[in-house]
């Protein structure tokens, strides 16, 4: 507003300069004294009158200066938003929605089970390679029957739906073989133990016919039951008077013309002490008849303490530690590995798996008890069995494996074929040459 007053003050002098030197001396005593801001006031001209303020002489028209370069002015910083200065979102760059709860806990959860499942896959991925590299290489020469073999034949053998022209023919197919001893159906054992005699009322018919037959083959009835481990009803083998009551179904089967006792107890988890109670006085029993005691066995851990996660996790521990088998093995004059339902989805695998399978058994089972290992002459798809992953073929080279590393001159060594009723010609022609030839 001062600059505004100075302009038009100096715009009225330069007017009234014509109207003589008294006017003009009249201005200039009227004028300020010099003083500090002099320099900055408009001077006089030759006519003795002074420049009007902020009006130049035409006549004299001065170069316009350039501009002055003004310095960068500084971002202004962002103000934070606060109720009295909320900020205004800028509509071409619209802030990120903010994260969901529930997405973030998913995300965790995702990533949580991932490294569940990477530790729960290693251990069995790590495994089934070490099972295909069991699968190679070559059998050791020499490692194939010993004429320890055995065959589960199915319950028509003892309850009249077989004839003698039946028992000509698999007479026949036996002699080539080195099949000795034969399990045939004659169960199941009721929930206390005991049996009924017509169960097995052929009994003596088929053994008679076998043995003019097929003189040295042993006949063994072949007994077993579902036990009551995994659901309330089945076989307490924790109660003697049921213990008791399988002892003396054992005499009468004895008393029938069986040479031998096979049983086969499902499922029967390891450590189980009374099975081992059991066998005990079977053993006893067996042995003052001079006739054999045999079992049907669970497979081994093939990793340490497997059977305890199985369990765990699913409720049936279908494994047995070695240890366990290796007393269960000291107890009998035969076991037979059930060495199939392994849930091996290839051949390779399937070979590999009994190949160590073979080698865990030979190491804890005696030289003085028969070790057989089971082949499955049945053709089933199902949870754990996978007919064309577990084929005969399969089964006698991871066999053959098996004892060439661990030993291969073991005499009382076989395999055992189930079962009779599924079996076809493949695979009596894979045992027969990959094994019995």
């Amino acid at each position: 507003m001062d600059e505004h007053r100075d302009r038009h003050g100096g715009e009225d002098r330069r007017d009234q300069a014509t109207d003589g030197d008294s006017r003009a001396d009249a201005v200039q005593d009227a004028a300020p004294q010099a003083g500090p801001r002099q320099a900055d006031e408009p001077q006089a001209d030759e006519t003795g009158t002074p420049d009007a303020p902020g009006i130049p002489d035409p006549s004299e028209a001065p170069e316009t200066p350039d501009a002055p370069q003004l310095p960068d002015t500084p971002e202004t910083p962002e103000t934070p938003a606060t109720p009295e200065n909320p900020v205004t979102p800028d509509p071409a760059h619209p802030p990120a929605a903010p994260r969901s709860p529930s997405r973030s806990w998913r995300r965790r959860t995702v990533r949580c089970v991932s490294a569940a499942l990477v530790l729960l896959l290693l251990p069995v991925l790590t495994a089934e390679t070490a099972l295909r590299l069991d699968y190679t290489g070559d059998p050791a020469p020499g490692t194939r029957t010993r004429h320890h073999d055995a065959l589960w034949l199915g319950h028509a053998w003892v309850d009249g739906r077989k004839s003698g022209k039946e028992v000509t023919a698999l007479a026949a197919r036996l002699r080539s073989s080195g099949i000795r001893d034969l399990y045939v159906h004659s169960g199941p054992l009721e929930h206390d133990g005991t049996l009924p005699s017509s169960a097995y009322r052929k009994a003596r018919w088929l053994i008679g016919a076998l043995h003019r037959e097929l003189p040295g083959v042993r006949v063994q009835a072949w007994l077993g039951d579902t036990l009551a481990s995994e659901s309330p009803d089945g076989l307490r083998l924790e109660r003697p008077a049921t213990r008791a009551a399988i002892a003396a179904s054992t005499r009468r089967i004895l008393d029938a013309g069986f040479e031998g006792a096979h049983f086969d107890l499902e499922p029967l988890h390891s450590g189980d002490r009374d099975y081992l109670r059991l066998l005990d006085d079977l053993r006893a029993l067996t042995r003052s008849r001079h006739a054999l005691l045999s079992v049907a066995a669970h497979q081994i851990d093939p990793l340490p303490a497997f059977h305890s996660f199985w369990g765990a996790t699913t409720g049936h521990p279908k494994w047995w530690s070695q240890s366990y088998f290796g007393q269960v093995a000291r107890r009998v004059d035969q076991i037979a590995v059930m060495s199939y339902d392994t849930m091996q989805p290839l051949a390779s695998l399937y070979g590999g798996y009994v190949a160590q399978q073979t080698a865990l058994a030979l190491e804890v089972t005696p030289k003085t008890t028969d070790l057989l290992m089971g082949l499955p002459f049945f053709h089933e798809n199902r949870f754990g069995h996978r007919a064309r992953a577990e084929t005969v073929p399969a089964a006698v080279r991871g066999v053959r494996l098996g004892l060439s590393r661990t030993d291969a001159g073991r005499a009382r060594f076989g395999v055992a074929l189930y079962v009779d009723f599924a079996a076809t010609e493949a695979d009596w022609r894979a045992y027969q040459e990959g094994w019995a030839g």
